[in-house]
Order: C-alpha cells, then structure tokens, then sequence
C-alpha cells in the first residue's frame, strides 16, 4: 500500500470543472437559503425601518423569553454603549468615545420590537449591525430585554 506512505497531490482548484472560471469561492445557486439562516424580508433603508416598526412582532412568546440569558447578551454587545440601564450612560458614553445615544424611554424615538430588531440586524445611525453576532432567536431576546429596561425606565 504505498499510497499510504506517500500521498498523491492533487492540484484540487487548477483543472476542476467547477472552478472553470478561475475563481476558487463559488457564489451560492439563486434562491437558496443557507442553513440556520432566516430572510429579513425589510430593506435596510428608512422605509423598512418605519414597516418593521409598524408591523414586525417577534415571534417568541413570553414562556420563551429567558431575561437572564438576554441581560448576559446585552452587556456584551449593547450595555457598553446604551447602559446596562437603557439610559445611553455606558462606558464609551461616560468616557466620551461616543456621544448622542438616547435613553430608551425618549418620546420621540418611540421604540417597537420590530424598529429595536431592524435596528439590531442592519444598524442604525452610528450603531453598527450585530446580525453577525447573535442569531435569529438572541436578537429577539435582546429585543424583549431592551423593552423590558424601556419599561423600568418609564416607571
């Protein structure tokens, strides 16, 4: 068995049919869905934003809603600038590395689950998109912590 002992090279990328075009990362077939991925079915631009604030609802319940899990989540990725209060007094905020980050109970922002995950999944203003850090199910449970902090802070 000397193919066991000295392996045989392929040159894997160079005379394969599907690399013909030279390229060695291939672009998905149109129309397919990548596995544990969902489609956000709202643009990214204002329009969207004002549809998904309208009309978006999430889609867990309240038996399926863990604040404790989602408090964890919400320090990591939002507490450093929004607070672990809702109230924009976090750390980047205090040390001045970042400025105008509202409090969750301004009037004028108005904030819904469906405005909070669009938000989350595209980023808004200066927040960047966490779509690429929490997936489907963590987003809406941040979205129900940070409506949970939105209704401590209007108490």
């Amino acid at each position: 068995m000397p193919n066991m002992y000295v392996p045989v090279g392929y040159e894997t990328y160079s005379e394969s049919d599907a690399f013909r075009n030279g390229v060695e990362a291939q672009l998905p077939v149109d129309g397919t869905v990548p596995r544990g991925y969902m489609p956000f079915d709202y643009a990214s631009d204002m329009e969207g934003y004002m549809l998904a604030k309208t009309e978006l609802k999430s889609p867990l319940d309240s038996t399926q809603v863990n604040l404790v899990e989602a408090k964890i989540l919400y320090d990591i990725y939002c507490g450093i600038c929004h607070g672990t209060k809702g109230d924009g007094q976090g750390q980047l905020v205090k040390r001045e590395k970042i400025l105008g980050i509202p409090k969750y109970d301004d009037i004028g922002r108005a904030i819904t689950e469906g405005s909070i995950y669009h938000t989350i999944y595209y980023g808004k203003n200066t927040m960047g998109s966490y779509a690429n850090q929490l997936n489907e199910e963590e987003r809406w449970q941040v979205v129900a912590y940070v409506l949970d902090l939105k209704a401590k802070l209007e108490q």
